[in-house]
């Protein structure tokens, strides 16, 4: 598959059930590989990815919900724990304050970049589920749920969760998106 083609592919599935059509080990390796293949600044290596699956992901839900005691629609916690699994994604607090002390110069960009970078992995993960027949969406319940996330995952403090990103079989196609007017946002500057 071409790159726009699974970029076209990639939409945002929120029906999603526990049936997905390739096993979750191949859907780490995908994750592996295009971990190790997205770029970043200075080389920082600054992501951190779980794969939740199995009982963990109803774990995950559960506390998800638990954490916002009753403030979000349990139905909707239930269609991201309804998916076979979920991809977290952090970045290294420590990697990050490290270059800032090395590079002072460009200390207040670290955090940008690292940004930057997970929002690109985060899109290679996405078109890379689809390309796999996977339906995802991502969800940003963080900060309010960093510390449980953590404490269920056993995860370093120096780890900030930056998205969530529950995956599965695909029960429903999302509806059809309109073709917005694309001059308006890109334009040629000659």
């Amino acid at each position: 598959m071409k790159i726009t083609e699974a970029l076209k592919a990639r939409r945002s599935y929120y029906a999603i059930n526990r049936e997905q059509p390739v096993a979750i080990d191949r859907v780490m390796d995908m994750v592996k590989e295009l971990t190790e293949l997205v770029p970043d600044a200075f080389n920082m290596k600054s992501s951190r990815v779980a794969v939740v699956h199995g009982e963990k992901q109803d774990q995950l839900w559960n506390k998800i919900y638990d954490v916002f005691e009753g403030k979000v629609a349990r139905e909707k916690i239930d269609s991201f724990r309804a998916g076979s699994g979920t991809i977290l994604y952090f970045y290294d607090r420590k990697v990050v304050e490290s270059l800032q002390k090395q590079y002072s110069l460009y200390a207040d960009n670290f955090p940008v970049w690292t940004s930057q970078s997970s929002a690109m992995l985060q899109l290679a993960v996405w078109s890379g589920l689809r390309e796999l027949n996977i339906g995802a969406s991502l969800q940003h319940y963080n900060p309010v749920i960093n510390n449980a996330v953590k404490e269920l995952l056993h995860l370093s403090e120096d780890y900030v969760l930056v998205a969530e990103m529950p995956f599965g079989g695909i029960v429903e196609d999302p509806a059809p998106k309109d073709k917005e007017e694309i001059e308006k946002r890109v334009f040629s500057a000659c």
